[in-house]
């Protein structure tokens, strides 16, 4: 992919890094990650100490320009370390999408000393949480509120499914202005009072992505960092959802790693099987060489539909609104139809598993099942049949797809506003 950023502006944009080099640096944590993911899994517990790792290695700054002390990594480079991070464990890219979408939208805001702050703050591994869904509200309303108290703002509310917070520094908040109704950005300082996290996700998969819910009671925000969601990156939703199908695609990784290898050290087999050992079984070997194909093709995929991103991010930092425009669209029809196909790829793979072992894959101890917990719960997110039919009205009518929308109660009285 080519960039429309010229070598001198390589540094202080983010155009990519050497892929191998960087992902060298991160991999042995990845291995240590991945060694107690499914103790994690089974006692429920937080991956609070992968978190911190990942802080401390500076994973939270991979998208940080290299002038400003991060790796300048691209966004399908991103994803493919994502992709990886993944396989290691699916929580941990889940809990930091929020925080990867924030950092973006500070690669596209104006170069100051704001963004230099939001950079420094990544570069020292401090991360961003997200707290945006509400229950109980009216489609495209919001509740959550920011009001005036002398020179800065105050927050106050509930947010449910705040991905990410428990291990955050800040939150990236969702909410309206109480003086003009206006949509914004609150990013709030979690390490303070009236911020209140719980861990009450209850969902049978992702259980260590700290998705609870989020209060606010009169907590503090500064005034910069009260921001016009009307200025936000406008390929958010498409890399919000990428990051959803790389997280599909190391799930398909992970199966595909614990296939080769319990099939490899399984020594008891069946009479009416096809060879001595289950490894030198031909139906054994079909099996896990279908598991294979599916994860490299779900790779594939993510890695492909993250190029349009890239271009986005470059024409915006070059200044060529034809082509941001172009990338932009690009960008959310590829990643809608990328969601449809890894979605049923990883599913796919996580019950084929199954096939090539006996009933005591079904043990606890090993929880392979977890597998298709987590990819049933990521591939849940957002309705698939949606997906389709934008995909196929733009196939058919050119119908360019919606960039943001709503979630709320259909009964009550719908008012304007953005994706909650």
């Amino acid at each position: 992919m080519t960039s429309l950023l010229n070598d001198t502006d390589r540094t202080t944009h983010s155009t990519g890094a050497d892929y191998e080099t960087l992902a060298a640096r991160f991999r042995p944590l990845f291995e240590r990650i991945a060694a107690g993911a499914a103790e994690r899994d089974r006692t429920r517990t937080l991956p609070r100490d992968a978190i911190d790792a990942l802080k401390a290695a500076g994973f939270g700054a991979l998208r940080v320009p290299v002038s400003h002390g991060g790796f300048g990594a691209s966004i399908p480079q991103l994803f493919r370390l994502i992709v990886e991070l993944a396989a290691a464990d699916s929580n941990l890219p889940q809990a930091l999408r929020s925080h990867f979408a924030f950092v973006e939208d500070r690669l596209n805001a104006a170069s100051d000393a704001v963004q230099k702050t939001w950079f420094d703050r990544f570069v020292s591994g401090q991360i961003v949480g997200g707290a945006w869904t509400e229950v109980g509200n009216a489609i495209g309303d919001v509740r959550t509120r920011v009001s005036k108290q002398g020179d800065g703002w105050v927050i106050d509310g509930a947010k449910y499914y705040s991905t990410g917070g428990l291990f955050a520094d800040w939150l990236d908040v969702y909410a309206r202005r109480a003086d003009d109704d206006g949509d914004v950005i609150a990013v709030v300082n979690r390490h303070q009072p009236g911020v209140q996290l719980d861990d009450d996700w209850d969902g049978f998969g992702q259980v260590g992505t700290a998705s609870g819910t989020t209060r606010f009671q009169h907590a503090s925000v500064d005034a910069q960092n009260v921001i016009d969601f009307a200025r936000r990156f406008r390929y958010q939703t498409a890399f919000y959802q990428l990051f959803h199908v790389a997280t599909l695609a190391g799930i398909a990784q992970a199966v595909k790693r614990d296939a080769a290898e319990l099939v490899r050290a399984r020594t008891r087999i069946y009479s009416h099987g096809n060879a001595s050992r289950s490894g030198d079984d031909a139906q054994i070997q079909q099996v896990v060489g279908e598991i294979a194909a599916w994860a490299y093709a779900a790779e594939a995929i993510a890695l492909r539909a993250a190029e349009p991103l890239q271009r986005a991010y470059d024409a915006h930092r070059g200044g060529d609104e034809q082509a941001e425009y172009a990338a932009n669209l690009d960008a959310e029809i590829e990643s809608a139809q990328s969601q449809l196909v890894v979605s049923d790829l990883a599913l796919r793979a996580s019950t084929h598993l199954f096939d090539a072992l006996g009933a005591s894959a079904t043990s606890t101890a090993k929880a392979l099942d977890r597998h298709w917990r987590n990819a049933r719960t990521v591939s849940s997110h957002n309705p698939l049949v949606y997906k389709a039919r934008i995909v196929g009205d733009w196939a058919i009518n050119g119908a360019e797809p919606p960039y943001v929308w709503k979630i709320g109660d259909g009964q009550q009285n719908p008012v304007s506003g953005a994706r909650a």
